[in-house]
């Protein structure tokens, strides 16, 4: 595929350092991709209110990634941004902001990510409504679904479209809808919706187990894994670090050592994007050489780390990716 003028400006400008990295990190990816590898996307952060969708959306819909797995947040808030956008505030000065003001937002039931808030009624509130909704059908019907079902059923439904506040094609939990490739969610509970569901269980009016666990998440990621690792085999593709990243990528040496499937294939790319300094102890800082001592990757995995803000580099490496 011949390069359009981004990707061309990246390769005449991005030479040396965390911008070499960049682009070595992107080629390799080509290669996975090209030889008919796939790859997985996992994602921390705030990237959904960071609005990544607008890049990210367009990697899924291009079978890019073929599997996510993400922060119980960036589930949610894609789908708050598309329907409440225009109610976000925005707070360029945020870090001036005073114990005071901030509860002043909080007041204005506001919730500040970085220089964002989330306008709980709109947003929280709104999603509340439909997500009870699917959530007390299955509960009637004796069924169970993981988290990212739920939202894919409110969607599928059509209730959400009236609400709309921004390009739908902006929005990545949209494309990766109209693809079902599955979005892996592990500590969904560590989120808005997954505390909102708790509040209803607490109250009585709902069961705990109609949302599959953490251990129901990872068998359902080791069979996706089981069936995709062949031939070329599937990247790691790290946005940030934390549970993201930990989970999903455990889910091999898991297969080799606990479950002694031997030959189970390592992850074939490994990219990180982070802006954690490179340390010891803290594994969202650790080189990936450390991973090949846990039966995650192999010495000659092509292997990198773009020590950058995510929301500046991620759309330069997908959009490099995408031929752009």
């Amino acid at each position: 595929m011949e390069k359009g003028p981004i990707s061309q400006f990246i390769i005449r400008n991005f030479r040396h350092f965390n911008a070499a990295a960049l682009v070595d990190a992107s080629q390799a990816y080509d290669d996975l991709l090209n030889k008919g590898g796939k790859m997985m996307l996992a994602m921390a952060g705030a990237m959904s209110t960071a609005e990544l969708g607008i890049s990210l959306a367009e990697m899924i819909r291009k079978d890019k990634f073929q599997i996510i797995c993400c922060s119980a947040n960036n589930l949610e808030e894609d789908i708050m941004n598309l329907v409440a956008h225009s109610h976000y505030y925005r707070v360029p000065g945020y870090r001036d902001l005073t114990p005071i003001q901030e509860k002043e937002l909080l007041d204005n039931h506001y919730n500040r990510v970085t220089d964002t808030c989330i306008p709980e009624d709109e947003a929280f509130r709104r999603l509340e409504g439909f997500l009870t909704d699917v959530w007390k059908n299955a509960q009637d019907k004796g069924e169970r679904y993981l988290p990212y079902e739920y939202i894919y059923q409110i969607i599928r439904s059509g209730v959400l479209k009236p609400y709309y506040e921004i390009d739908p094609k902006d929005s990545w939990v949209l494309a990766a809808c109209e693809k079902n490739i599955p979005i892996v969610v592990p500590a969904w509970e560590d989120c808005t919706t997954g505390n909102i569901f708790t509040a209803h269980v607490i109250r009585g009016e709902l069961k705990p187990d109609i949302v599959k666990n953490g251990i129901e998440t990872m068998i359902f990621l080791v069979d996706w894994y089981k069936k995709n690792s062949g031939g070329e085999g599937v990247g790691f593709f790290q946005i940030g670090g934390g549970t993201a990243g930990d989970f999903p990528i455990c889910c091999v040496p898991m297969m080799e050592q606990d479950l002694q499937w031997k030959g189970t294939p390592h992850w074939k790319y490994f990219c990180q994007i982070s802006d954690s300094t490179t340390s010891y102890g803290s594994y969202s800082g650790a080189v990936p050489n450390e991973k090949i001592t846990w039966g995650k990757l192999d010495p000659d995995t092509p292997k990198f780390i773009v020590e950058s803000d995510a929301t500046i580099v991620a759309p330069l490496m997908f959009y490099y990716i995408l031929g752009m």
